[in-house]
């Protein structure tokens, strides 16, 4: 009986040992190393193609990435080390270029050529009156070239030079084969901007482009799926602008205000003086997923003859004193806005 009693007793004693050693193993916290670590935020997924884009207006220069057909022509004369870059047709290319200019037509030859350009050198583009040049010049910066449109291309431009006979020549000159390095993201980004381009030919945005003659008839409709936007000055969009246009001046900075003013559910007319300033504008809306299209030859100069929204006889109404030139007063975004560069008139 006594061995009962005591193996009970040891049996009791070894159960409170073990239960308070259970009690206390329970009760210890758990170190550093055993506790789970948070996980870091995913680290957020930079928009090559957008940051390059916004870049393009947020480092824009003095020379809004243009030069006047005479500087061009001056420097030719001068023999200054820049790669001349022309996107005319090759049968009018042929017809006759500048000294040593390569021949890379307009479209999707472009962005098969980027890697043939160089960037160790001022690349100078030039069309026939500048505006698919600028859209060009846009996407050559977009790349990481320090490319310059010619101001009025190679019709209302360069061919009124005084002395371009000089420089002029009807010699081809091969595309130098090259190895620059193109970032991926960009290189498809400019690859699908002109296949896209491409489908559009024949139709009322072809070249990313609307006649002055499409752009009334849209208007004439007031068709909502269409907006207007002048990127001219101020003053002058007050003096004079198509019906309902919305003004942002082609300045460093503008792309703060893109997201502000400008819907991606429509499409964006854009306008200037000539239409170069408004091609580099429709290639980085582009870029940046709006469906824009510049107006041709803008709202028209001298310099464009015919060619112009104004030039054609068409209506603009006012904003001065609130009364209109022709047609309803037209409404214009906050007074908050880039100012524009002086002397641009494109």
């Amino acid at each position: 009986m006594k061995r009962i009693r005591l193996t009970l007793t040891v049996l009791l004693v070894l159960s409170l040992v073990l239960t308070g050693c259970s009690s206390s193993s329970s009760s210890t916290p758990a170190t550093a190393s055993t506790q789970q670590q948070p996980e870091a935020p995913p680290t957020p997924k930079v928009n090559v193609v957008q940051e390059a884009a916004e870049a393009y207006f947020a480092k824009m220069p003095a020379d809004v990435y243009k030069i006047p057909e005479k500087d061009f022509i001056a420097k030719v004369k001068a023999n200054e080390e820049m790669f001349i870059m022309d996107v005319r047709q090759a049968k009018d290319y042929e017809a006759g270029h500048i000294k040593g200019a390569v021949n890379i037509p307009w479209g999707e030859a472009i962005a098969q050529n980027l890697v043939n350009l160089p960037k160790d050198k001022t690349i100078m583009v030039y069309c026939y009156t500048g505006q698919t040049a600028g859209q060009t010049v846009a996407l050559l910066n977009v790349a990481g070239f320090n490319a310059k449109s010619v101001n009025l291309g190679w019709t209302l431009g360069i061919s009124k030079v005084e002395g371009v006979a000089d420089v002029t020549e009807t010699t081809a000159n091969a595309v130098p084969a090259g190895k620059t390095e193109i970032k991926p993201e960009i290189q498809t980004a400019i690859t699908d901007y002109f296949s896209k381009m491409a489908e559009l030919k024949g139709t009322t945005y072809a070249n990313y482009k609307i006649s002055e003659d499409d752009a009334k008839k849209a208007l004439d409709a007031k068709d909502p799926s269409v907006m207007f936007l002048s990127a001219r000055k101020a003053e002058d969009f007050d003096k004079g602008h198509i019906e309902g246009a919305i003004n942002l001046p082609f300045a460093k900075g503008m792309q703060a205000y893109f997201d502000i003013l400008l819907p991606k559910d429509k499409k964006i007319i854009v306008y200037c003086y000539t239409g170069q300033t408004a091609g580099q504008t429709t290639a980085i809306l582009r870029l940046l997923g709006y469906d824009a299209v510049s107006l041709n030859s803008g709202m028209g100069m001298p310099s464009t003859g015919d060619a112009g929204w104004t030039n054609k006889g068409f209506p603009v109404v006012g904003t001065e004193n609130s009364t209109p030139v022709q047609g309803s007063s037209g409404s214009q975004p906050s007074s908050a806005q880039p100012q524009p560069n002086e002397g641009d008139h494109s």
